[in-house]
């Protein structure tokens, strides 16, 4: 089976949804099913996972046995917070590894601020953090983070929440080709289509939030994200034709063909 890998452990969806910006928990999990993903991000500043215990807790209704949950520093915005906030993650998480690392620049675009993610990234690899890396599409931050110790990379298609889908594929490409661990597009699928795009690409997953949960109908984006991660893996897989500019071929064979009387070439 085509799995995904990320620190050791075997996943067979390549598609990993957040939690944030459903109506309430009930439509959390409805989305998060249809979508079939196994792993689901946790904004750790903004959701309950415990740290309040008089508040509905989304433990509940994504149980940890059930689905792997990513911590994430969302909102955080120098390293020592995105550092402070996973290692309250892993306290309340009875000591999970696997978390998701993002510090951002600005709060207009929520662009990834690189230094500070490089230096946050470094001191949770020592502390002994599996760190799936929110970032730029640099290609350059992209292998220093790899070079790090992180687990897998996510650079971004385009800005978070945006919806505009991929801008750069030449840059993730060469990130792409370039990784020796997972590359997973993080921040700007708007819909279907781009998720199929990321992954006709070669990247190894899409991680998305936004389109699922503003979408009109969350449940039923979220299965169509599903569809189209999956159609996307098996065309890159598969390999497609190459591209002929001004070239014309036709799909059915042409020797052997009744031509009309009088077009047969003179031997």
């Amino acid at each position: 089976m085509d799995r995904l890998t990320i620190a050791g452990k075997g996943y067979s969806s390549r598609l990993l949804v957040g939690t944030g910006k459903y109506k309430d928990f009930d439509q959390t999990r409805a989305a998060v099913e249809a979508s079939g993903a196994e792993i689901v991000t946790v904004a750790i500043r903004r959701t309950n996972i415990g740290q309040n215990p008089n508040e509905p807790s989304l433990l509940e209704a994504l149980p940890p046995p059930r689905f792997t949950l990513l911590p994430n520093t969302a909102g955080c915005y120098t390293a020592d917070d995105a550092v402070r906030t996973l290692r309250l993650a892993r306290e309340l998480l009875d000591g999970h590894k696997l978390v998701k690392l993002e510090v951002l620049g600005d709060p207009a675009t929520l662009y990834p601020n690189v230094v500070e993610t490089l230096h946050a990234a470094e001191t949770l690899v020592k502390e002994g953090f599996d760190v799936m890396v929110y970032t730029s599409d640099d290609p350059i931050i992209a292998k220093q983070l790899e070079e790090i110790g992180c687990c897998a990379v996510m650079p971004l298609a385009s800005l978070i929440g945006s919806g505009m889908g991929i801008l750069n594929p030449w840059n993730l490409q060469i990130i792409i080709a370039n990784a020796k661990v997972p590359v997973l597009v993080d921040a700007g699928v708007g819909t279907a289509s781009d998720a199929a795009i990321a992954m006709e690409l070669g990247c190894d997953g899409v991680l998305m939030n936004t389109a699922i949960a503003l979408a009109q109908d969350p449940v039923t984006m979220a299965g169509a994200m599903r569809k189209a991660v999956e159609a996307g893996r098996e065309a890159y897989l598969a390999g497609r034709m190459p591209k002929k500019v001004y070239s014309a071929a036709p799909s059915s064979p042409t020797t052997g063909l009744i031509t009309p009387a009088g077009q047969h070439k003179a031997a």
